[in-house]
């Protein structure tokens, strides 16, 4: 079985992190949510999420995807964290793949492993670097072993995408038709 990461630190995007987490889970991938400081997380729209442990307690090794959520003060957060950059730094190392949604590739840029072309929150590309940016309007892009995203209204998109890398394409349709994206 498949098993993912996904960080949530203070002020993440609660729609995606949410379909991330419940899209990956409806195609039987193991998805382990970590806090950065207290297993209680507010959302940037003040949805409280009680994250399945703490990120000190797992070990980056664990996991096939690190998937990143969004949020204004979320990817912020998630920046500051030495632990998380440092986890980046080896997944991406190890050849693993990450995933970036919304303001998040910003993450990988500070973790320095944001290369090639990427998609992000129309505007953050300003913070993140024009490098890589696809000025096309794709809602997921793939380079390599990262996978990027514009923002909300993308969400199951971007988790499909995730679904697709890890479990193939016959079972990211089947939850693509299921959830009528």
């Amino acid at each position: 079985m498949s098993k993912v990461l996904v960080p949530l630190a203070e002020g993440f995007e609660e729609i995606e992190a949410i379909s991330i987490i419940d899209v990956l889970r409806r195609g039987g991938v193991e998805v382990v949510t970590a806090a950065l400081l207290d297993k209680s997380v507010k959302g940037a729209n003040g949805v409280d999420v009680i994250a399945d442990t703490l990120l000190s307690k797992v070990e980056e090794g664990d996991f096939d995807i690190i998937v990143l959520p969004g949020g204004n003060e979320g990817h912020k957060n998630l920046a500051k964290n030495a632990k998380l950059l440092e986890m980046l730094k080896a997944h991406e190392k190890a050849g693993k793949t990450l995933a970036a949604i919304c303001a998040a590739p910003y993450v990988l840029k500070v973790a320095g492993v944001l290369k090639g072309a990427y998609t992000c929150y129309p505007s953050m590309e300003e913070v993140i670097g024009r490098e890589g940016h696809t000025s096309e309007q794709k809602v997921v892009v793939n380079s390599d072993n990262i996978i990027t995203s514009q923002g909300p209204a993308t969400a199951a998109d971007f988790a499909l995408a995730v679904l697709e890398r890890l479990e193939g394409e016959v079972t990211a349709e089947a939850i693509r038709q299921a959830i009528i994206a």
